[in-house]
């Protein structure tokens, strides 16, 4: 579960310094909040796809475990 936790504070991160960027030129308020969010999703889309593909194997790892435990508990 380490990879779903980093890959959140990295996009927290960049979500953050997205709105401190925006904010040292100017925006406010709502604009802020909604530039912030295009900008890091998009930066985000980019700069983490290794750990967003890391984040998918934990998940489908998982997934599959419970699947497994679920098919066995039912047979």
């Amino acid at each position: 579960m380490s990879s779903v936790i980093l890959y959140t504070i990295a996009r927290f991160a960049i979500f953050a310094a997205t709105a401190g960027v925006l904010a040292l030129f100017g925006a406010r308020g709502f604009l802020l909040l909604m530039l912030s969010l295009l900008v890091s999703g998009v930066i985000s889309y980019v700069l983490l796809s290794a750990q967003r593909d890391r984040l998918s194997a934990a998940v489908d790892g998982r997934w599959r475990k419970f699947q497994a435990a679920r098919t066995k508990e039912d047979a």
